[in-house]
């Protein structure tokens, strides 16, 4: 059952809820303007808020504005509230090749039908001869779960293959592996970008996953349909030593034929590769050579970050982000409409942003510096929260936190459920669980862990580098009747459009109760931790010295 409210003052529901806390703290959230911020960035004139085009410069001049008005101060590089991202382009230029030999015998791939290839290297030409392949199981070095699949392998100059997700998916119980990974909740070693990066890091020539739907989580239709679309990457000092020649999905059946051709039954070597004890195969004898074309070229694209410094320890931050970028204009749906004008996804999450500055800027200055990011390029692959992760304006080591918001629901509706995507993961939880029982609401845990949404969003990034990460999330769970309907009917569509009928009550509330766990952490000494056995724990640890 949920709660409904009439379209009232945020500030006197939550005083209704806890006195105290609303007297003390919480700001009056606009509703009405956090609806207009909406109503402006999903309008048709700009034009789906792609990166890298016109939507973009009018997005990114409307948001300065904004944070000025709102009384934040530029927090990008140099005071600017502007950090350009420097982005590495490829796009496809002719077919590709692609073909195993073994005894004396050539399997022919067919780009697309059976197998998916493209490269991060900056280069307009991929060439990899004769290389052998080996199978490495589910590719996961987690030292944290005592799993290492690749062991003393030297995968240099191979081709990998990898399974898709982690080790433990769909595990019986009382299998020993069962839990080993989170169960169906994926976890970052599961997702096909760790797998790639895992590749390049270890100097394998290529790297090809195996599509299986269960798995991946999507029909490799999905892959196949969006495979022509430009690959984005951060620009890298060193490319070559940290992406692979080339990567990319392969069909279970081709891999079935492969492993049969070389002499091995794949199906027997996917079960043993469940087991801690599993070891690198080398398929006996079978080399591949893959040849491709590329348009290779760099963009830019920025960031919009704004700031509150904080009264007594400015050189802390606590992070709010939000990321501006949609899919711009694209494929026409049956109506003609080609503008995907991302409303839900994320329009909402920047309105909010802009009335969590409003909210600071207007209350008590904070002991701890407040930074507001609007990160460009989620949508192709979190690149704008990436490129900050590798060129931080505010060091990472004393970045307190970092909150995420991706996607709030329209309506009056407040759900006393929150779904909080990575439950469990760390301390942010329970400082969020605190905050929401005040108001009769309570912590639940994201309801579709197998599509790992916490590795997908722009906190992660952060996350790699030991940020500890909020994501409370309403709108693409499927939580609620309204998600449900908006994932099916909406989601990255150009369906995705702001409403004359739509309030912001409910959005506003969720904007609210982040806002009081941002100004707990902001005005406190708290440093939030990892709880035991996230992947994330030793990277913060290890920027633990520094604040010492």
């Amino acid at each position: 059952m949920r709660h409904t409210f009439p379209a009232v003052s945020i500030l006197a529901l939550m005083m209704a809820c806890s006195p105290a806390l609303a007297q003390e703290t919480m700001p009056n959230i606009d509703a009405a303007r956090m609806n207009e911020s909406v109503r402006v960035l999903a309008s048709d004139e700009f034009e789906g808020r792609a990166p890298a085009s016109a939507g973009e410069e009018k997005t990114v001049a409307w948001l300065v504005e904004q944070f000025k008005a709102a009384g934040a101060e530029g927090g990008g590089p140099d005071g600017a509230f502007v950090q350009v991202a420097h982005l590495s382009r490829t796009r496809q230029d002719g077919p590709a090749t692609v073909a195993a030999t073994v005894g004396g015998k050539t399997i022919s791939l067919e780009r697309g039908p059976d197998v998916l290839v493209s490269s991060d290297r900056p280069t307009n030409h991929i060439t990899v001869t004769d290389a052998p392949v080996v199978f490495v199981g589910y590719g996961a070095t987690a030292p944290e779960r005592q799993w290492d699949d690749f062991k003393d392998m030297d995968v240099r100059g191979k081709v990998i293959v990898v399974l898709v997700n982690d080790p433990d998916f769909q595990a019986p119980d009382g299998d020993p592996v069962a839990g080993k990974f989170d169960g169906n909740a994926m976890t970052f070693y599961g997702r096909w970008t760790y797998k790639f990066q895992e590749a390049g890091r270890r100097g394998a020539a290529g790297v090809l996953v195996v599509h299986e739907t269960a798995g991946a989580g999507y029909p490799w239709s999905t892959l196949q349909n969006s495979s022509a679309a430009p690959k984005f990457d951060i620009v890298r000092a060193n490319p070559d030593a940290e992406r692979a020649a080339f990567q990319g999905w392969i069909q279970r059946a081709k891999v079935d034929e492969l492993f049969t051709a070389a002499g091995l039954d794949f199906a027997a070597l996917k079960d043993s590769a469940r087991s801690a004890d599993f070891k690198p195969v080398v398929l006996p004898g079978l080399t591949m050579s893959v040849d491709f074309g590329q348009i290779a070229d760099k963009v830019e694209t920025k960031n919009v970050i704004a700031r509150i410094p904080g009264s007594e320890r400015p050189d802390e931050t606590v992070m709010y982000g939000a990321h501006w970028d949609g899919y711009g204009v694209g494929t026409p749906n049956a109506q003609g409409d080609k503008i995907y004008n991302a409303a839900v996804d994320n329009a909402t999450g920047v309105a909010a942003l802009l009335e969590l500055a409003h909210a600071f800027a207007g209350g008590p200055p904070p002991k701890r510096s407040v930074v507001f990011a609007a990160w460009s390029g989620e949508e192709a692959g979190l690149l704008g929260s990436t490129y900050y992760a590798a060129n931080p304006v505010w060091p990472l080591e004393t970045t307190v936190a970092n909150i995420n918001v991706d996607s709030l629901l329209p309506g009056t509706e407040i759900d006393p459920n929150v779904v909080v995507i990575g439950k469990g993961k760390n301390q942010l939880d329970d400082i969020l669980a605190r905050h929401a029982t005040e108001t009769d609401r309570t912590l639940i845990a994201d309801p579709a862990p197998q599509a790992g949404a916490f590795y997908r969003s722009d906190h992660f990034p952060l996350a790699l580098k030991g940020v500890p990460a909020l994501f409370p999330a309403a709108g693409f769970t499927g939580a609620s009747a309204a998600s449900r309907d908006y994932v099916q009917s909406r989601y990255h569509q150009p369906t995705d459009e702001w409403d004359s009928s739509w309030t912001m009550d409910a959005a506003a509330a969720d904007v609210a109760l982040i806002y009081a766990v941002g100004r707990e952490l902001a005005d406190g000494d708290q440093w939030p931790e990892w709880n035991a056995g996230a992947e994330f724990g030793p990277a913060r640890d290890a920027s633990k010295a520094s604040r010492r």
